[in-house]
């Protein structure tokens, strides 16, 4: 310690106190200084959180709305059976010329003069290519239909859809969109009149892939999801709770205990495409299983998920204090008594959390599914997990790889869809936690 004169008195003043105060100060500053950092970081993440999210919302939003045009449309007999053949021959009603019915209703609706074909082409091409099959599956399921006039509604395209919902710059020149002026005008001219209107767009959640943008849906890709999910669950579960019970319950503890230990938490870090690389060789090429199969999917994502869930179960286990186990011994439960009436209870919160959240990572699991052909154009809904299907995240990607504008909304309304089950899960997670964990 260092004494200095005082300049007035004359006496020993320790330099000490002084030394110690801006020491203090330092450490604050310093303190300060690293709250400042970390709520910086927080900001920044959030930051780009919101934009993320609002970026997706806002391109997204509107792929739950699909434009649709109401026309009366005139079946008439001479168009759809002119030599009443259809009670012999029933595939007369399927192969019938079901696009002239569109191509005339269009025309009347909007007063054009038949024998202008660039007019009659342009007006057709305002309604969706799917249309006539709208029809064709009316007149096979209700034949009496024939020869009468109803009006139905049927999607408009997919380029009037998108200048509908303003997507299309319609003050550019004519030649750099794909709606022309003729076709702006009908619009507006059937939106005046009430036969041009957006509808909740139902087919985004039951029809399958297609070509046409205004027809694709996300039905395969749900249903495929579900699969996958169920098959994650019934395999994981069991198998990584078995696993996770006897390791830390059973198993003795010596270097085979170890090494095992060491390779699940390094297969938790494992990247994902390399799971998918086991599944082509071993249950594709090897075992000979179905390409695009959800079973298949289902068997990766559980190896997968399989060293997550064993993490957590472990962890879960752990948590329970051994009083409980040494207050069953004592009272005469055996051990498998102990662990499967009183342990596992108490850490099933844990076990629920975990597997929750093992399932949730599955459901957004991308690489693995492509390596084993879940990538297929899938149009049919998957009756069993043994028929070809696809998935929401690869349903995704396949969208987002589309050259058509209107799919871009498409990509984004479904990732709106993954984005919702993955925020039920987690928050089912959270709650499963919240409604049974225990305060030791």
């Amino acid at each position: 310690m260092t004494n200095i004169a005082s300049p007035v008195s004359g006496t020993l003043v320790s330099k000490a106190p002084a030394r110690r105060d801006i020491g203090i100060k330092r450490r604050y500053a310093a303190e300060r200084r690293f709250q400042a950092y970390g709520m910086a970081a927080i900001a920044f993440g959030l930051i780009f959180l919101v934009i993320l999210l609002s970026t997706v919302i806002r391109q997204g939003y509107t792929a739950f709305q699909q434009t649709a045009i109401s026309l009366p449309i005139e079946f008439t007999e001479k168009t759809i059976d002119p030599g009443n053949k259809r009670a012999t021959d029933p595939s007369v009603l399927i192969a019938a010329n079901y696009g002239a019915l569109l191509r005339d209703a269009i025309v009347k609706q909007l007063n054009i003069n038949a024998s202008s074909r660039p007019d009659v082409r342009d007006a057709s091409a305002m309604l969706s290519k799917g249309a006539p099959i709208q029809l064709r599956d009316m007149v096979v399921a209700d034949p009496s239909i024939i020869g009468k006039t109803i009006n139905v509604t049927v999607l408009a395209d997919a380029n009037v859809d998108s200048a509908n919902k303003g997507q299309i710059d319609l003050s550019v020149d004519e030649k750099n969109r794909k709606v022309n002026d003729k076709q702006v005008g009908w619009m507006n001219e059937l939106k005046s009149s009430g036969a041009l209107f957006k509808q909740f767009n139902t087919g985004i959640f039951v029809n399958g892939n297609s070509s046409r943008p205004e027809a694709a849906g996300l039905g395969v890709a749900l249903i495929g999801s579900l699969y996958l999910m169920l098959i994650v669950l019934v395999l994981s579960l069991p198998i990584g709770v078995a696993a996770s019970i006897y390791l830390e319950e059973f198993a003795p503890k010596n270097r085979l205990t170890d090494l095992i230990e060491v390779n699940i938490n390094n297969l938790a870090a494992v990247p994902s495409i390399v799971y998918g690389l086991l599944g082509l060789s071993v249950f594709i090429n090897f075992m000979g299983m179905p390409r695009s199969a959800s079973l298949v999917g289902g068997l990766v994502l559980t190896l997968m998920t399989l060293p997550t869930i064993i993490i957590a179960t472990r962890a879960a286990l752990r948590a329970v204090p051994p009083s409980i186990r040494s207050a069953a011994l004592g009272l005469g439960a055996s051990k498998m008594q102990m662990v499967f009436h009183h342990v596992l209870p108490l850490a099933m919160p844990g076990i629920l959390t975990g597997t929750i959240i093992g399932l949730a990572h599955a459901l957004g699991e991308t690489a693995p599914l492509l390596l084993i052909g879940m990538v297929a154009f899938v149009a049919n809904a998957p009756a069993t997990p043994l028929d070809p299907s696809t998935a929401l995240p690869v349903q995704v990607y396949m969208w987002a790889n589309e050259a058509e504008r209107a799919f871009v909304e498409r990509t984004s309304g479904a990732i709106i869809v993954l984005l919702l089950f993955l925020i039920v899960m987690n928050l089912g997670a959270i709650l499963l936690r919240r409604r049974f964990e225990r305060r030791w």
